[in-house]
C-alpha cells in the first residue's frame, strides 16, 4: 500500500516534468489528492485529474487547477453578443410596433382633448395663454395613460418609476439652475389671471413709464412715449407696483396758476373756472376746482383742477391749452400775473435821466392772443399714444414670440 507521502511525490513529478502547469501543489490526505495550480489548457486540467485517479491507492481527486487565460484574437465573442442583441430586438419587435401605435394615438388624443378644452373654456377664461395652460394640463393624463400601457406591456414600469425618481432630483437641480425662467414663465400665468392691465394701457412700473405692446412667457414689452421698447422681466412685473393710467376711462390733472396779491381773488377763480367749463376736452361731471393753493412772495397761487376723458385726449395737450387760454382770459380781465420776486444786480450802475432830459419812450408789444381750443403747434388734443405705437411697431419688435394678451 503506498503512503500519502508517496502518492503525492510521484503525481508531482509528473506534472513538473509535463511542463504543462505552473505554481503545482499536490497534498494528499488519506487518500485524497488535492491538486493546485495553473494548466495551460483544459485538456491538460482534466490530463491532470485523470491522472490523479489513476494512481496506486487514490481514494478520490479535488481538482482545482485553474485554466489559464489567454489573449483571443477572435471575433467569437463580438458576434455572440450581437447575435443575442438581435435575438432580443427581435423579440422586441412587437413592443415597438404597439409603442409606434399607442403612443401617437395617445398623443392624438390629448391634443383632440385640448382643443375641445380649449373651445369649452373660451367662455370662462379671457386669455388664451390660460385657455391653453389649462386645456394641456387637462388633457396631459390621457397621454400618461397610453405610455404607461406602453410600459406595463414592456415590463418597464419599476425602470420608469425609477427614471421620475430620478427626474424628481434633476428637477430639484434644473429648479435652481433655471429659477429666473420658471419665475417668469409663472409671472405670466398669474399675470394672465390677474389681468392687471390690457394691450394698449399706459402703465407705469418701477418708473418707466409706456404703453404697453405684448407679454410673452419671460417679459412684458412697453413702448414709451419716445417709441423705445421697454422688456420688463414678468417676475419683476408681478412683484412691483403697477400704475394703470388708462384702465379707468377718465384721469384728474390740474394746472397751477399766480395772480397778484391787488387781484379779486373770487373774480381770477371764476374767470378760471369759466375757461375750464367751456373747454370741449374738459368733463362738467365732476366739475372743475379753482382753489387756493399758497400765498407766495409776490402772487397768490391758485391751483384749477379738472378730469379728462384720457382715451380720447391726451394730458400733456389739454394742459398746455387750459394755461393758453387761462393766461389770455386773466390778461383780458385785467388780473395781473406778477412774476416771482427777485433780485436784479446792475454792474455797471443804473443809468439817470434828469427831469430836464426827455427820456425815450418804452416800446410797446402787443401780445396776439387767440382763444381757440387748439393751435397748430398743439395740434389736436386726441390722444396721441396709439401713433407711438404704431410707429414704434413698424420695424422688428424683440422677441416677436406671441402675445399673451391676444
Amino acid at each position: 500500500v503506498a503512503r500519502d507521502e508517496q502518492i503525492d511525490q510521484r503525481i508531482t513529478e509528473i506534472l513538473n516534468a509535463t511542463g504543462w502547469f505552473t505554481e503545482t501543489q499536490v497534498r494528499v490526505d488519506d487518500g485524497i489528492v488535492f491538486l493546485d495550480g495553473t494548466a495551460n489548457s483544459e485538456d491538460h486540467r482534466v490530463w491532470a485529474r485523470d491522472l490523479a485517479a489513476k494512481t496506486q491507492d487514490v481514494v478520490a481527486v479535488v481538482n482545482r487547477i485553474a485554466v489559464e487565460k489567454t489573449a483571443d484574437w477572435t471575433f467569437a465573442p463580438a458576434l455572440g453578443a450581437v447575435q443575442s442583441v438581435a435575438k432580443r430586438l427581435v423579440a422586441s419587435l412587437p413592443l415597438f410596433v404597439l409603442a409606434l401605435i399607442v403612443l401617437p394615438l395617445a398623443w392624438w388624443l390629448s391634443s383632440l382633448a385640448a382643443n375641445g378644452l380649449r373651445r369649452w373654456l373660451l367662455g370662462g377664461l379671457d386669455s388664451p395663454f390660460l385657455r391653453s395652460v389649462v386645456a394641456r394640463a387637462m388633457a396631459l393624463p390621457i397621454f400618461l395613460i397610453g405610455l404607461y400601457v406602453v410600459l406595463q406591456v414592456a415590463g418597464l414600469t419599476q425602470i420608469a418609476f425609477s427614471l421620475i425618481g430620478g427626474a424628481g432630483v434633476l428637477g430639484i437641480i434644473f429648479g435652481f439652475a433655471f429659477r429666473d425662467i420658471a419665475e417668469n414663465f409663472l409671472a405670466s400665468l398669474l399675470l394672465s389671471i390677474r389681468q392687471p392691465f390690457r394691450s394698449g394701457d399706459l402703465i407705469d412700473v418701477e418708473g418707466q413709464l409706456g404703453s404697453v405692446h405684448s407679454m410673452n412667457t419671460r417679459s412684458t414689452v412697453l413702448i414709451s412715449p419716445e417709441g423705445n421698447h421697454i422688456q420688463i422681466p414678468n417676475s419683476t412685473v408681478f412683484k412691483s407696483i403697477i400704475t394703470n393710467f388708462t384702465a379707468a376711462p377718465e384721469g384728474r390733472d390740474s394746472v397751477t396758476v399766480g395772480v397778484g396779491y391787488d387781484a379779486a381773488i373770487n373774480d381770477a377763480q371764476e374767470i378760471i373756472a369759466g375757461v375750464l367749463s367751456r373747454h370741449e376736452a374738459i368733463l362738467n361731471d365732476p366739475p372743475p376746482m379753482v382753489l387756493v393753493e399758497a400765498l407766495g412772495a409776490s402772487t397768490v397761487n391758485l391751483r384749477a383742477y379738472y378730469w379728462v376723458n384720457v382715451r380720447d385726449y391726451s394730458l400733456l395737450k389739454v394742459k398746455s391749452s387750459v394755461l393758453r387760454l387761462t393766461k389770455k382770459a386773466l390778461m383780458d380781465a385785467g388780473v395781473s400775473m406778477p412774476d416771482d420776486a427777485r433780485e436784479i444786480i446792475f454792474p455797471d450802475g443804473v443809468p439817470l435821466v434828469r427831469q430836464s432830459e426827455t427820456a425815450p419812450e418804452p416800446a410797446t408789444i402787443v401780445a396776439k392772443e387767440t382763444s381757440a381750443e387748439r393751435t397748430v403747434a398743439e395740434a389736436s388734443l386726441e390722444n396721441d399714444q396709439d401713433d407711438v405705437v404704431e410707429r414704434a411697431t413698424r420695424g422688428d419688435s424683440p422677441e416677436d414670440d406671441g402675445d399673451l394678451l391676444h
